[in-house]
């Protein structure tokens, strides 16, 4: 599976708070896609947002839900850089009325 792939797969990750997917609030980090394996580093708005685990357990359901063969599916909660509205996308923006 490749990287592009994941991300398509995580847009229908929704943060329950926002109302937009993760991948447009900014907050995958990283993806690491390998035949067998998968790997994201994300974050959540701030370290103490209570859908924080709740976001981390969604991303690797919608992964393993659409590559259920893969070895592993790992995801990282990380906190730097600290998230940031910079690192929302333009249609996040625009659906959160910024």
């Amino acid at each position: 599976m490749r990287e592009d792939e994941v991300l398509e797969i995580l847009r229908r990750v929704i943060d329950p708070e926002l109302g937009v997917n993760v991948v447009d609030l900014g907050l995958i980090y990283k993806v690491e896609a390998g035949e067998d394996r998968i790997r994201v580093a994300m974050t959540a708005t701030t370290p103490t947002c209570p859908v924080g685990p709740y976001l981390a357990g969604d991303v690797e359901a919608a992964i393993r839900l659409r590559a259920p063969r893969l070895a592993a599916v790992e995801v990282e909660m990380v906190w730097d850089p600290p998230w940031s509205p910079e690192r929302m996308s333009a249609a996040a923006k625009e659906q959160l009325g910024w």
